[in-house]
């Protein structure tokens, strides 16, 4: 055999400008191998190929489970062109040495995402010899040349016909992306099989999902950031976003944006949730988009200033000049009119997502820590009246309960300790992210008079227990009629004894909704 053949192993299950490439490594000397349907591909399209049977002497068998799995592909990759004994051995067993790899796996993603997949037919799809292909020519990239994206096929194409080889940093490029491809090819089949496990959790669990871009910063200008996107179904989530216009998306927009669209999608009325720094500052519920968003921004106008605004309805012109009185970071809606964009145009700044509403949810939520990672389910359980349990001597109207519960759906957006004054659907004062409950109390009083509300008549909502009776006897100082909590303080009869004294409904929700 001639050491100076060049041969290319090429077995691709996606093959866009394939027949481009392969044309043009015929072009560089090169001799083509290849399997299965790539091999007959190529061949109705009149590029000569060698069938891998026809090399390791051994039919492709167990429908088509093993085909490259040889000594003889295998030893033809691995081999390293320097070493002697290697180059002995390679002889010795009558081995070409394989020059390139191009490889791309079965399509297991595209296989799982179909309607009624079944559990067989995704089994079915996960390659097993062309990750084995990929790892032997990424470890050996010093001698192999291995390609796993048709988008390099020019770039690698233009190398070798300018210099007859692909230069080292070139290939320990395309190695890396090997590895990261097979890497992610393996925590798709690790994310599905998942699923059919009673635990939620594996012994290792991996993220599924893909870099969508680098950001421009982190939190901090001084660390770098990246958003990757889910590979599954994103619908409805904050990252099936299409930006119409507006600066390039932040780190903290993306946090603040979730925030506000996870916030204002569980509403059925026409909505608007404002958020500033993770928190929401201002929620209102009514009967369009303009007359949401001018309660919302009353709740907490200083707040609301350079903030994040979402909507679960259209959003017209009229809203979106009412918006642009004031400095806003982002504008979010399901859709807006063609006069509202027309007229957002007039602030370029201001970054203006569309996002579908849809009923995907994360399967799981993501926290670093030292040396580790903290994995949970989400907090996506809802409340409704059903749920509830009224403790109280006084019992609520239903004004009253929808209140409470639109109240308690804002707390679960908002950092603890957590409480939430709300009067008609719309919050008159939010205490945050607090040490100690009753700061957080009276922030939120506080908020509700500084900005002109009245508490008497409103709700409030925590989203943990009170640890003590002196948070409703501040609430009831202030006039609150009713309150949300979970309860399960060794201090709910103290609690509740100062509901009943001064005349406070009192509703347990019978699960907390903390938010670090």
């Amino acid at each position: 055999m001639s050491q100076t053949i060049k041969y290319a192993l090429v077995s691709v299950s996606d093959k866009t400008n394939l027949i481009t490439f392969a044309q043009g490594l015929i072009k560089q000397q090169f001799k083509i191998l290849s399997t299965g349907g790539t091999y007959k591909y190529l061949n109705d399209n009149n590029i000569a190929a060698i069938e891998v049977a026809s090399v390791t002497n051994f039919p492709e068998i167990l429908d088509g489970r093993v085909k490259t799995l040889h000594p003889k592909i295998h030893g033809g990759i691995l081999a390293k062109r320097t070493d002697k004994m290697h180059q002995q051995q390679l002889q010795q067993h009558g081995i070409n040495a394989i020059d390139l790899v191009c490889v791309n796996l079965y399509p297991f993603e595209n296989t799982i995402n179909q309607e009624n997949c079944s559990f067989n037919n995704a089994i079915e799809n996960i390659d097993i010899g062309g990750p084995a292909m990929i790892r032997a020519a990424a470890k050996n990239h010093e001698n192999v040349i291995v390609v796993t994206d048709y988008n390099d096929y020019e770039n690698i194409l233009q190398e070798l016909n300018t210099n007859n080889a692909v230069a080292i940093n070139k290939r320990i490029e395309l190695a890396q992306k090997a590895f990261a491809h097979t890497a992610y090819y393996d925590s798709l089949i690790s994310s599905y099989l998942s699923k059919f496990i009673p635990s939620k959790f594996n012994q290792e669990f991996t993220f599924n999902g893909k870099l969508s871009q680098v950001l421009r910063y982190g939190e901090n200008s001084h660390q770098q950031s990246a958003f990757y996107k889910d590979s599954g179904n994103i619908n409805g989530l904050i990252s099936s976003f299409v930006q119409i216009q507006g600066k390039e998306l932040s780190y903290n927009n993306l946090v603040d944006a979730d925030t506000a669209w996870e916030c204002v999608k569980q509403f059925t009325q026409p909505s608007c949730v404002i958020v500033k720094h993770a928190n929401p500052c201002g929620v209102a519920s009514c009967t369009s988009a303009y007359n949401c968003y001018k309660k919302a921004y009353s709740s907490d106008t200083i707040s609301s200033f350079g903030g994040i605004i979402a909507f679960n309805i259209e959003v017209d012109e009229k809203t979106v000049l009412e918006v642009c009185k004031q400095f806003c970071e982002l504008l979010i809606a399901p859709n807006f009119t063609e006069a509202a964009l027309a007229a957002i145009k007039n602030k370029p700044n201001i970054r203006v997502l569309k996002i579908a509403l849809g009923d995907a949810t994360n399967q799981f939520e993501y926290k670093r820590i030292g040396g580790g990672l903290l994995v949970q389910t989400p907090e996506n359980k809802t409340l409704s009246v059903e749920d509830i349990k009224i403790v109280s001597h006084h019992k609520p109207s239903n004004e009253i309960l929808n209140d409470l519960l639109f109240a308690w759906s804002v707390a679960r957006f908002v950092k603890s300790n957590a409480i939430v004054l709300v009067k008609n659907n719309q919050t008159i004062g939010i205490g945050a992210g607090q040490m100690s409950r009753i700061d957080s109390t009276k922030i939120a009083m506080n908020k509700a008079q500084e900005f002109g509300f009245a508490v008497e008549g409103a709700v409030a909502a925590s989203d943990a227990f009170f640890p003590f009776r002196d948070n409703v006897d501040l609430l009831a100082k202030g006039g609150v009629t009713a309150i949300i909590q979970p309860g399960g303080s060794v201090k709910d009869q103290d609690v509740l004894n100062a509901c009943n004294e001064h005349n406070i409904v009192m509703v347990l929700s019978g699960y907390r909704a903390f938010r670090h």
